[in-house]
């Protein structure tokens, strides 16, 4: 059995949401957002939603979503946040975070507060903050947005109050810088970092610790997600679907692409298996020198990303809107990393390039990183 596919414009969160109440309760699928090629005009009964994504290191993909899967979701999450409760949604509704901000607020029976459309803005969050009257208040943001708020709510106390007063901020899409988290938990924000992606129908770990009935495990490096959340697959692509979905001893898993590590139950996550380079022989993470940098004061943005090298095959080059002296960046990476970590450029940009998720455009900044004519150490 089939059902029809709905292209939904995203640029009005209430569409999507009355789209998604439909979907849920049987009606036809929906695909919030512009997509990039042709869509079916019909997907199996059991899919509900499709979400093309960004592809941060790689080509889009359409995951596809089952209602039991997006519901066990907001169910667990709601069990995690402590019950039912009202959402600023501050995230495009086509991004899964975003889409999850609308269907919590759905299985919670709430109105959620939608931002206006347009570039993020602190005082404008805070003015939708104060349009929230439901006993439990939660919004989710991206790093890039938390710090946004937080560096309002160091220089003005009202931004700061309605901060607050939510009783949680869900903050992922991407890795948060450390100095960023220890400034919110400073001012007093009730802050919890998420993980998951698409294909786990969004954040299904919080703080390092699975919710609900979601599971993490560390299979060969690399991290591992199970649970009743999972997507379907890939729509339309069957070959990406087996070698991202499995099944182990009877549960299905998910393969992250990331790596990590899981100490007394709590999941970290160090990297991606697609960030490690190899550079005159020796492996390199981007992710860790992404860590050692951005602890540098001024270079919290900062980027790794891949370069080709006649002579080591391949170098770390960071981007960053901050800057330091390329010697004095060497010494620091290298000391933590070793020498063949150490950046061969770092290039000061106006502005890091961001895909519409929120996340660095890590494919724009490595064909900088390719084009540059100055990134070949000459010695690691």
């Amino acid at each position: 059995m089939t059902r029809r596919l709905l292209v939904v414009p995203a640029e009005n969160p209430a569409v999507v949401l009355d789209a998604l109440r439909d979907a849920l309760a049987g009606g036809p699928a929906v695909l919030p957002g512009a997509p990039t090629a042709p869509v079916p005009a019909e997907v199996e009964q059991r899919i509900a939603l499709v979400v093309e994504t960004s592809g941060s290191t790689g080509a889009p993909k359409r995951v596809a979503l089952a209602a039991n899967a997006i519901l066990a979701s907001a169910a667990a999450s709601e069990a995690a946040l402590g019950g039912p409760g009202q959402w600023v949604l501050a995230l495009p509704a086509h991004y899964i975070a975003g889409i999850n901000v609308l269907v919590r607020s759905l299985a919670a029976q709430t109105d959620p507060v939608i931002m206006p459309p347009g570039h993020f803005d602190a005082a404008v969050f805070v003015g939708a903050s104060r349009l929230l009257d439901a006993e439990l208040r939660f919004t989710s943001v991206v790093p890039a947005q938390l710090a946004r708020l937080v560096e309002a709510a160091e220089n003005d106390v009202d931004v700061l109050e309605a901060l607050r007063r939510f009783d949680r901020i869900l903050v992922g899409g991407q890795a948060t810088p450390p100095q960023l988290v220890a400034r919110a938990i400073e001012l007093g924000l009730n802050l919890t970092r998420t993980y998951g992606s698409s294909e786990t129908s969004g954040g299904c770990v919080y703080d390092g610790v699975p919710i609900g009935t979601a599971q993490a495990r560390i299979d060969n490096g690399q991290v591992e997600l199970a649970g009743p959340m999972l997507a379907e697959g890939y729509l339309g692509d069957p070959g990406r679907t087996d070698s991202a979905f499995h099944d182990a001893d009877g549960t299905r898993w998910y393969r992250t692409g990331d790596t990590g590590e899981i100490t007394d139950g709590v999941l970290t996550v160090t990297g991606r298996l697609d960030g490690i380079l190899i550079s005159g022989g020796v492996k390199v993470s981007l992710e860790a020198i992404e860590r050692v940098v951005r602890a540098v004061d001024g270079l919290a943005d900062a980027v790794a990303v891949r370069a080709p090298s006649v002579t080591w095959g391949e170098v770390p080059v960071v981007f960053s809107t901050g800057a330091l002296p390329l010697d004095d960046l060497r010494s620091i990476v290298a000391a933590a990393l070793g020498p063949a970590s150490a950046p061969a450029a770092i290039v000061r940009v106006a502005a890091i390039p961001q895909l519409s998720s929120g996340k660095p455009d890590r494919i724009s900044l490595a064909e900088l990183a390719a084009a540059s004519a100055s990134v070949e150490p000459q010695s690691q």
